[in-house]
């Protein structure tokens, strides 16, 4: 596989994961980082830095936008659900395990 083609790969990989993660409204951010250690929210910091190396204006707001499939207050007026004791426990326990994000 030539460099090109590992980079549409894993572009279209992308995409199916926020495709994915976009179907999954069910799924809570705060489930999602007690189980992976990741959420939406890393994943759209994780877009957000990159694309500003491309597009300097580009902002976290944008890249929500792009991973939600929404603006974060939609998804949140529509989706989100306050997280138990136990859910903010367990988040705070793995913190160790969270995925480190340079720049936020």
């Amino acid at each position: 596989m030539t460099k090109e083609q590992q980079t549409e790969a894993e572009a279209a990989a992308f995409r199916a994961l926020v495709a994915h993660l976009q179907k999954r409204s069910d799924v809570q951010n705060i489930d999602l980082m007690n189980l992976a250690g990741f959420c939406r929210n890393c994943l759209s910091k994780w877009y957000s830095a990159e694309a500003k190396k491309l597009q300097p204006d580009f902002d976290y707001a944008d890249a929500q936008q792009y991973i939600y499939g929404m603006s974060i207050a939609d998804w949140k007026r529509d989706f989100q659900t306050g997280a138990s004791a136990e859910q903010m426990q367990q988040f705070e326990d793995s913190q160790p395990l969270h995925a480190k994000i340079s720049g936020y």
